[in-house]
């Protein structure tokens, strides 16, 4: 495994690889698997790096802390930075190539250019939350990554479904050649979604935040028995999230490709939570679906 960090290096190593999977008569070029990260690597990331290794030749692992992100310097600054021990995950994963540039690298001097995905995609949920900026960020820094490697395919996790609802639209509209693929959300073992978060959370804190998955399953099984007001789900959630002691700031039953605030379920919906677990910020959702053969549901 490589480790490369300059955009000139990224994309003269992955012509190489390119080259050696075209190199016989008649052979296809080697397909490349994108992984984007901003490192501090666990089972959630190693999950995408396997999906990616399934269907691809050569697999790229980007580690890049996206300093266009973050609202709060002291958040930028506390971001965990594990290069050695990510490094070691993603080799024993079936990573070829670790891009991990410097700031500098991906917002030279002037750089002057921001890609922006307008209206409820990036307006709503974490875009309410944390600022239009964050999702701009996002937009910016995933073009630059697929354009610099220009990937088969990309492979992102829906846990963070809004984020995927974004880069999806933004891959479309500049025309970028790269499939975007959405991966299962990864949990561990008690339901909790993977984050790297997570390793902040003390035993009470924890223990408190398996009330998320718990809402979500509570809130699919309900839709599927026949609920379809969705305020009504949605108050629910709330009512067992905050019975665990966590913080709520936002539970939204929304359209799963527009993130438009839903009334009623007419065939599926987005159920997307974000709370506080004592200083730990976590996010989660679930898809809701109408049982199939159900008369109610919308075609």
């Amino acid at each position: 495994m490589r480790i490369v960090r300059t955009i000139a290096e990224l994309r003269e190593a992955l012509a190489a690889a390119r080259g050696a999977g075209s190199a016989g008569a008649g052979s296809a070029p080697s397909r490349v698997g994108m992984v984007p990260t901003m490192g501090a690597l666990h089972e959630g990331h190693l999950s995408l790096v396997r999906a990616a290794r399934a269907e691809n030749d050569t697999v790229v692992l980007s580690i890049f802390v996206n300093p266009t992100q973050f609202n709060e310097a002291a958040d930028l600054a506390a971001y965990p930075r594990q290069e050695k021990r990510d490094a070691a995950l993603a080799a024993e994963a079936g990573v070829d190539l670790i891009f991990a540039p410097e700031a500098a690298e991906m917002y030279p001097q002037g750089f002057a250019t921001s890609v922006r995905v307008t209206g409820p995609l990036t307006e709503t949920l974490e875009g309410a939350a944390r600022g239009a900026s964050h999702f701009d960020g996002v937009a910016t820094v995933v073009s630059k990554l697929l354009l610099a490697a220009l990937p088969d395919s990309a492979y992102f996790g829906r846990k963070d479904a809004q984020q995927l609802l974004v880069v999806t639209r933004m891959v479309a509209d500049l025309g970028i050649p790269t499939r975007i693929v959405a991966c299962p959300t990864s949990r561990d073992p008690d339901g909790l979604a993977r984050s790297s978060r997570n390793v902040h959370l003390g035993a009470r804190e924890r223990q408190r935040a398996l009330a998320i998955p718990r809402a979500l399953e509570a809130a699919a099984e309900s839709t599927a028995a026949g609920e379809r007001d969705a305020g009504l789900l949605r108050a629910r959630a709330e009512e067992m999230l905050h019975e665990a002691g966590l913080e709520v700031e936002y539970v939204a039953v929304v359209h799963p490709e527009t993130l438009e605030a839903l009334d009623r379920i007419e065939a599926s919906a987005l159920l997307a939570i974000a709370v506080r677990a004592g200083e730990v910020r976590l996010i989660d959702n679930a898809v809701l679906r109408i049982a199939e053969g159900d008369p109610q549901a919308s075609r």
